[in-house]
């Protein structure tokens, strides 16, 4: 029986991957991204090769009404979404004090409170069916402290922690909860928030990968993934627990200001 997924920030990146690897499995899907075009483009890609069926709904998450029209709209048209997949996302490099405080704002508006309102929304009717998947996507960067990205660190926190406070809330209901945490990726999230020119994103991964490790988990039912680590980027992470979090937090700084 196909399954439909419900992907948010589908038109680029790793949503766009995750899109593409669960038609090419079969499965329907809900794309939602601010862009109508990218998504017109990408249903038509997929529809033709894969021959599933694709709803699209533009929506700007970081809107306060986002979530709710979003979610009326799809009870509208009577869909059931079985895979809930929040991967819209985005970050911002500088100092906390000296940013644009609407930016955090809608970073926090879309990263934290979307994310929790499309779980909210949806949870209910996978555990009235006894089935259902939620795939949100975290970071690395919730594992540890991250000055220069204070509030995007901190966005990511909450998502890892959340995902895995559900997932265990859920342990008998059949709905399992994973958090994917890449590691640096080749996606628009680089340049879109400065952080094409740090240390960084020197070697950003294949989001394709990165989709890929993240969807097979979440099939799998995992608690959490990591993917998209370079080997120095492994170790790295390896060591977090062992290191002073003042040496930790010099690391991360260095690593995260513009060359």
């Amino acid at each position: 029986m196909k399954k439909t997924a419900l992907i948010t920030g589908a038109s680029s990146g790793i949503g766009k991957e995750l899109a593409k690897i669960h038609a090419q499995r079969g499965g329907d899907l809900i794309i939602v991204a601010r862009t109508r075009e990218d998504l017109s483009t990408l249903k038509h890609e997929l529809e033709s090769t894969y021959g599933i069926q694709v709803h699209m709904f533009d929506s700007d998450l970081t809107k306060d009404d986002a979530v709710e029209n979003l979610y009326a709209q799809i009870k509208d048209a009577n869909i059931n979404v079985d895979y809930l997949i929040n991967n819209a996302g985005f970050g911002g490099i500088g100092k906390f004090h000296e940013r644009e405080w609407e930016k955090d704002l809608a970073m926090i508006q879309l990263n934290i409170i979307a994310l929790t309102a499309l779980s909210r929304k949806f949870l209910p009717e996978m555990v009235a069916r006894g089935n259902g998947k939620i795939l949100n996507v975290s970071s690395t960067a919730s594992l540890l402290p991250g000055p220069m990205q204070a509030v995007y660190y901190a966005t990511k926190a909450y998502v890892t922690s959340f995902s895995n406070a559900i997932a265990e809330e859920l342990h008998d209901t059949g709905i399992t909860v994973t958090a994917l945490l890449p590691g640096a990726t080749d996606t628009n999230f680089a340049q879109r928030s400065g952080m094409d020119k740090t240390d960084l994103f020197s070697n950003p991964q294949d989001p394709r990968e990165v989709a890929l490790a993240g969807y097979d988990a979440m099939l799998a039912g995992k608690l959490d993934v990591m993917a998209g680590l370079t080997f120095a980027q492994k170790i790295m992470m390896k060591s977090v627990p062992f290191t002073p979090k003042s040496i930790l937090l010099k690391q991360v700084r260095k690593m995260q200001e513009p060359k």
